[in-house]
């Protein structure tokens, strides 16, 4: 069961840069942070606005003389506290998290970062050798990765219940910007100067890749994309289809698009091997279904028969309650939360924890990359 932190040392202490008044995905990693009982939020920067910042952080309950408009002088400040902050979680627009992820990291705090992980792969590489010369912590929010059913997915492939792994397909469906939209939420993330080159392969793309790879842990060879604007006037990708081609021989596909009407948040994936094959669905994540080849289809539930203690470590309520999106970012917060208290203790973290670390987020960034190259030059095979 995942823990409540019951009997647990102290709450670790965090702060937050970005997720002020308004902020859809703030709210969610405060919530996640909240949920295990794990963390403490005490000091903040959640809006470049002074003004906007102290409203915003007297919303959360941060002491005011913790709230911050710049995040440079709140990992300065921080730093020098006797209870200041370990950790910063950064839920800004994409052009941010390099700079803030770097400022924090050279004062010593671990990251929780939102994805993608950087605008750029050259960004990313240096906080992957920033993180490992300063010895910390960098987590990214691939929360789809905290499900359930997707670890039990991973134990399954692990194991080599579906035998050689052959084909992945995966999908992340919306359609919330079927049409032009101009609002917070998709002003920047349509505008390549804060989301980067890359729009929904960038938003939601990476999320689709990162759970494929995380489950099957197979590593991307080649791929050939196609990105598509299908909206006139929109400066970014809203739909994008790619080919995969992994080491050792399995082949994938990629759909990833946000002007597909009848889909609010369609996130699939399909895993077949030599010996059966596992599908799985975001909508109704409780469900994993199995079926070993010549054999009839059986369904694998959270908390139900069939699943084993990959799933059960992260679960908190009896079957037939459902768990989703807060709970499995939760479930990426909470093991993080031990990775920390291990480093704080000197100790060796239990090899069962798992979250996406900086090198994901990195991996994530040259799935980016290559499918803009690709798409660029008539959708060619490029690698990674």
């Amino acid at each position: 069961m995942a823990d409540k932190g019951n009997g647990a040392p102290r709450r670790i202490r965090y702060g937050m840069v970005g997720g002020g008044q308004g902020a859809f995905i703030g709210a969610v990693h405060r919530l996640a942070a909240r949920m295990d009982d794990q963390y403490e939020l005490v000091a903040g920067a959640l809006s470049s606005d002074p003004a906007r910042a102290a409203a915003s952080a007297a919303e959360v309950g941060i002491d005011p003389g913790r709230s911050y408009a710049d995040y440079s002088d709140m990992a300065r400040r921080e730093r020098r506290l006797r209870h200041g902050i370990e950790a910063v979680s950064i839920v800004t627009p994409n052009h941010l998290h390099a700079p803030i992820a770097k400022t924090f990291l050279k004062a010593g705090i671990h990251v929780i970062c939102d994805k993608p992980l950087t605008t750029t792969v050259r960004e990313a590489n240096a906080l992957v050798k920033l993180t490992e010369e300063k010895g910390l912590i960098f987590a990214v929010t691939h929360n789809y990765s905290g499900y359930p059913m997707i670890r039990q997915a991973q134990a399954m492939v692990r194991a080599g219940e579906l035998g050689d792994l052959r084909v992945v397909q995966v999908e992340y469906a919306q359609d919330w910007l079927t049409e032009e939209v101009h609002n917070k939420q998709a002003d920047w993330r349509t505008d390549p100067e804060q989301s980067g080159a890359g729009g929904c392969v960038g938003d939601i793309g990476t999320h689709a890749y990162q759970l494929a790879a995380f489950v099957t842990g197979l590593k991307l060879q080649s791929l050939t994309a196609e990105l598509t604007t299908f909206v006139p006037g929109r400066r970014l990708d809203d739909n994008v289809q790619v080919m995969l081609r992994y080491e050792g021989g399995a082949r994938g596909a990629l759909w990833t698009s946000q002007v597909a009407p009848g889909n609010e948040n369609t996130l699939r994936l399909r895993i077949y091997g030599a010996k059966g094959g596992l599908e799985w669905g975001q909508e109704n994540p409780n469900l994993l279904w199995w079926t070993p080849f010549g054999q009839e289809k059986r369904l694998i539930t959270r908390a139900g028969a069939g699943s084993g203690e990959e799933a059960g470590r992260l679960v908190r309520v009896p079957p037939g309650h459902p768990e989703g999106y807060l709970e499995g970012f939760a479930n990426i917060y909470t093991e993080v939360a031990h990775a920390i208290r291990a480093a704080r203790g000197g100790e060796t973290l239990d090899a069962a924890v798992q979250f996406p670390t900086v090198k994901d987020g990195a991996d994530g960034m040259r799935f980016i990359d290559a499918a803009v190259r690709s798409s660029k030059r008539n959708s060619a095979w490029v690698k990674l």
